[in-house]
């Protein structure tokens, strides 16, 4: 015996085939991306879905200088401070993180290894690789989306 409520998806998808049907999974969002360009390099990278990444991603494109800050980063101060930051503390850091130094309002390139700090805010990573960062200097910095 056939059901009414299946007597009416097949009377809809009849009426409209060229609508796709909907789909019991759920999709995944799509990739928050941005590129970063500098002295001659540009770097694409994806952006975890938080609510730092997508505030910083609604301000791009951004026209900044990057620069040298200690041994294993190079940083970027940004034109106002990320406003929706959760300061969790996280674990597996490593070259080719990008995060968000919540106390000065910058953002921050690792090229080498660092440890979480109190106000650090893990954005995302670059996606293939970190090797321009390793240059030493100021440059002018293009941050738009990818």
């Amino acid at each position: 015996m056939i059901g009414r409520r299946h007597l009416m998806g097949a009377a809809l998808a009849a009426a409209f085939p060229s609508m796709p049907l909907a789909r019991a999974t759920r999709q995944e969002p799509s990739a928050m991306k941005f590129r970063m360009t500098f002295d001659r390099h540009s770097m694409t990278a994806t952006l975890h879905d938080t609510p730092a990444a997508r505030e910083l991603l609604r301000m791009l494109p951004l026209d900044l200088a990057i620069g040298d800050y200690s041994t294993n980063e190079k940083i970027a101060y940004l034109p106002r401070r990320l406003t929706e930051i959760r300061d969790e503390p996280f674990g597996g850091e490593r070259p080719g993180d990008i995060a968000y130094y919540a106390p000065w309002g910058n953002l921050v390139f690792y090229y080498a290894s660092y440890r979480y700090s109190k106000g650090l805010i893990r954005l995302g990573r670059f996606d293939d690789g970190f090797e321009p960062l390793l240059i030493r200097g100021d440059y002018p910095l293009r941050i738009a989306p990818a």
